[in-house]
């Protein structure tokens, strides 16, 4: 089965800090799956100041599924990358960074690169078609779900 690579890339601004922020985006931990829109289990394990193992799992479809991500913090340049282990997705690649745009605002800037087994090759039309849904999606649940429920925790 062929692998398909659909990179894919939004902005998301965010009402609050830049360094306040980042530090609630790289605040991992056990109480992040009620962020998500199915019920997720989330744990995290530190493996050095700068670097965890997130494993998550989700219960979509009534299924458990075990996903493991590497996690690269950089507080410096305030981004990070999230590269997953294991699961469908395996071996795909996200890059977060916050950018400060004033005193009391920033933005999210996203790349991603989803690696995705198809059924058969795909043309480049199809590729990007796919790549585009992907960033939709992403791009609406930072929208509709992580920047309002940060800007709710940091009033």
């Amino acid at each position: 089965m062929p692998t398909v690579s659909l990179p894919y890339s939004f902005r998301q601004p965010l009402r609050v800090p830049a360094r306040t922020a980042y530090a609630w985006c790289t605040d991992f931990g056990p109480d992040d799956g009620k962020l998500f829109s199915s019920r997720t289990k989330r744990s995290v394990w530190w493996l050095t100041e700068d670097a965890l193992v997130m494993t998550d799992t989700t219960y979509s479809r009534g299924a458990p599924r075990r996903i493991r991500r590497l996690v690269r913090l950089d507080p410096a340049m305030m981004s990070w990358t999230n590269t997953h282990l294991d699961g469908p997705y395996r071996h795909s690649q996200f890059w977060y960074r916050i950018i400060p745009d004033d005193a009391s605002r920033c933005h999210l800037e996203f790349r991603g690169l989803r690696l995705e087994a198809s059924a058969r090759l795909l043309t480049p039309t199809q590729r990007n078609q796919r790549a585009e849904l992907r960033q939709r999606s992403d791009a609406r649940e930072w929208e509709r779900r992580f920047a309002p429920a940060l800007e709710r925790d940091l009033r």
